[in-house]
């Protein structure tokens, strides 16, 4: 079984930053292409950042320049660094990852979600 594990979110005034984590633990034999994405309230679950295997990045525009993905394969980890955030980067944020297991087909795995508020 495969889980993704969240940390890192919170709250914060305008223009401060937070850096979220999301580990991935189990019986996993790789991991593909590994995404950020959020859902504010009443609006649909968007897409922030993603990243491949290689490191390949793609970013929202809404977000270019602010935050930056990263991960340490190693460590089955995915971070997102969230910097100069706005009270509209206010919502839940995800991640999530394509997963192989040892004895599974390719995946799509979910974390749980952590809060994020922006003050203004």
């Amino acid at each position: 079984q495969v889980q993704l594990v969240e940390s890192g979110g919170g709250l914060v005034q305008a223009g401060g930053s937070l850096r979220h984590s999301c580990a991935a633990s189990g019986s996993i034999f790789s991991i593909n292409t590994m995404r950020w994405y959020r859902q504010a309230p009443g609006k649909q679950r968007e897409l922030v950042a993603a990243i491949t295997s290689g490191g390949s990045t793609n970013y929202a525009n809404s977000v270019k320049g602010r935050f930056t993905i990263s991960r340490d394969n190693a460590k089955k980890t995915v971070y997102l660094q969230t910097n100069s955030l706005k009270p509209e980067d206010t919502a839940v944020y995800y991640c999530n990852a394509d997963v192989r297991g040892f004895t599974a087909a390719l995946a799509l795995y979910w974390g749980q979600g952590t809060q994020v508020t922006v003050s203004s």
